[in-house]
């Protein structure tokens, strides 16, 4: 006979576990003090609907748009610069933190031990340092050190994502299977071969799927931090907003659009081919 009987079993775990994350969310609502209706009140509707309207045409003449392509070009080469960068310093930390070319790991089941734990535990210490403090911090503090401009920033995304990508490509390189690794280890291989061939091969479509979105969201970075002295179309977008300047914002949005476009297709495709 068929069960009669529909309720879910679930049912009432997930509507305490419902109320529990609503109960959680309350304060900190509070705490942020959100309150959408100030955006509805006619004062604040009146400028961003001003402010909007200026936005089209996007601006187009000559001279903006000359400035409009260096901007760009100088937002690509900090986000590039920063994360080549952050790959010198990431690939070396990672292969350290990570348990994947441990013999000794293998041999007790998972476990290291000796000198290569005594040497993973401070640098993956050192790499939640660096990716705990935001870009945006970083370069507050760089444009002190070397002054105003791109310097700055590339500066800041290196160290930021430093600590993002080893943290990350040490966990990806611990999550592939390392046995072909460990064998060739044991047949006498050093451990850079041995993660050339043994590791590398398996990982790469994944470290390159981040590493291409990790470029993407140093683009991105590099805009925010411009707006506090580190060139590129931040610093423009702060400057035209200041001026009240919508075409010119829009123009810069769109020019930023392109730039996240690229990345996504670059990625697709390479990840088409590694695949």
């Amino acid at each position: 006979m068929l069960n009669t009987d529909a309720r879910d079993p679930a049912a009432l775990p997930r509507l305490l576990v419902t109320l529990l994350c609503l109960a959680l969310l309350w304060p900190g609502l509070q705490l942020s003090e959100l309150n959408p209706g100030v955006l509805l009140q006619a004062e604040n509707r009146q400028q961003m609907a001003s402010f909007v309207a200026g936005f089209w045409p996007p601006a187009h003449d000559r001279d903006f748009l000359g400035l409009l392509w260096q901007a760009t070009l100088q937002t690509l080469a900090v986000a590039t610069a920063g994360m080549t960068l952050a790959l010198l310093l990431a690939l070396p930390a990672s292969l350290l933190a990570s348990r994947a070319l441990s013999l000794r790991a293998a041999s007790r089941g998972g476990r290291a031990g000796g000198w290569s734990r005594t040497l993973r535990l401070p640098v993956r210490g050192l790499l939640v340092f660096l990716r705990s403090v935001p870009e945006i911090v970083w370069a507050l503090l760089f444009v002190r050190a070397v002054g105003l401009g791109p310097t700055a920033g590339v500066l800041a995304i290196a160290i930021t994502y430093s600590g993002m990508l080893g943290k990350v490509y040490a966990e990806i390189f611990e999550s592939v299977d390392q046995r072909p690794a460990h064998a060739l280890m044991q047949a006498g291989s050093g451990r850079l071969a041995a993660f050339c061939y043994g590791i590398l091969p398996n990982a790469a479509a994944e470290v390159v799927s981040y590493t291409v979105y990790r470029w993407e969201c140093a683009v991105r970075a590099s805009v925010v931090m411009g707006f506090v002295g580190a060139g590129g179309l931040g610093q423009q977008i702060d400057l035209s907003m200041r001026m009240f300047a919508g075409a010119e914002v829009a123009s810069m949005l769109l020019a930023f659009l392109a730039l996240v476009t690229l990345a996504d297709i670059l990625s697709r495709l390479l990840r088409g081919r590694l695949a």
